[in-house]
């Protein structure tokens, strides 16, 4: 595997930090632990690590999620020498989502199984800790109860492997009706659900992913927060729900930016997060082809802007 070579890592951070400068804490940042966190592949903007990592900087968010075979291809001095960099600029990595085929044949699950080990030593390496994945919420062949008898299997393996290499799993739960009744039988959609699973796993790195968007899809309220705990929640995305949509018909792959409709109480949401201590990354994740279709910088300034707009919010 072809590596970065000292030169273009210098040359690179350099280029990073020197974004910094357009960046700045903004006046609400001490009003909160929460890290705003950049994905770019969330928004429809291609970037390599070295790029991402600029972008971040550059607009102002605390975390980027970065690509772990960018990662892998870092020697060893070129990522002590990044995370230096980054440390200086008050930036941190995020996390790493990948589906989990739990519902495959056993050899490609073994399969799964082995490639991360290998993902999870290079996350370990870049001191990531974070590595979420999503739960389908229905299923057309297995009940419920044999549903949640694989998934506490397998979902248990996946803990194990990440959990020998000091990584926490995020579960997340879809939760628009038009998703989790596609099925003939429904599973997991709801942070209750959720959390039900991940007790009977009983293992001390499972937590949630929680995505705004399900959280109101499902019903869930700002009280179901406050009843979590920091470290109950491994992280956390950002989005808005399209106007005039009825609860019972928004899809999952239509979504606003963060705070753009006001129609789910981003509000609530960040004050509760805030309130229990969150301290991890909160990453937008609008799906908007409008979006996707804007030139990259216009696109990373309508994302900063409304998760700044939604950060200002909490008390």
């Amino acid at each position: 595997m072809q590596r970065t070579n000292r030169r273009d890592f210098f040359r690179l951070a350099g280029f990073a930090a020197a974004a910094g400068a357009v960046g700045g804490q903004p006046s609400w940042a001490a009003a909160r632990r929460i890290r705003m966190c950049l994905n770019t592949g969330n928004i429809g903007v291609q970037a390599n690590l070295m790029q991402s990592i600029a972008m971040a900087t550059k607009f102002g968010f605390d975390a980027v999620d970065p690509n772990p075979k960018d990662l892998a291809a870092l020697s060893d001095a070129a990522m002590s020498e990044l995370s230096a960099s980054m440390r200086t600029q008050n930036l941190e990595f995020g996390s790493y989502a990948q589906s989990v085929p739990v519902n495959q044949p056993d050899d490609r699950f073994a399969a799964f199984l082995k490639d991360l080990a290998v993902t999870a030593k290079t996350l370990q390496r870049a001191r990531m800790r974070r590595f979420l994945t999503w739960l389908t919420p229905s299923d057309n062949t297995l009940t419920y109860a044999e549903n949640l008898k694989l998934h506490a299997q397998r979902i248990g393996e996946v803990a194990k492997v990440l959990g020998d290499n000091g990584i926490s799993i995020g579960l997340e739960y879809v939760g628009p009706k038009t998703s989790w009744s596609r099925g003939k039988y429904p599973f997991i959609h709801t942070m209750a659900g959720m959390r039900e699973l991940i007790a009977q796993l009983d293992k001390h790195n499972v937590g949630l992913l929680l995505d705004i968007w399900h959280w109101y899809n499902a019903g869930d309220t700002v009280a179901d927060i406050l009843h979590l705990q920091n470290e109950d929640i491994v992280a956390v995305h950002m989005s808005d729900a399209p106007a005039g949509i009825p609860i019972d018909q928004q899809v999952d792959n239509r979504r606003a930016l963060p705070c753009s409709t006001g129609i789910i109480d981003t509000k609530g949401f960040l004050n509760a997060l805030n309130r229990i201590g969150y301290d991890g990354p909160a990453a937008a994740e609008p799906m908007s082809q409008e979006l996707r279709q804007l030139p990259a910088e216009q696109a990373l300034a309508q994302v900063a802007a409304a998760m700044n707009k939604a950060f200002a919010l909490i008390d």
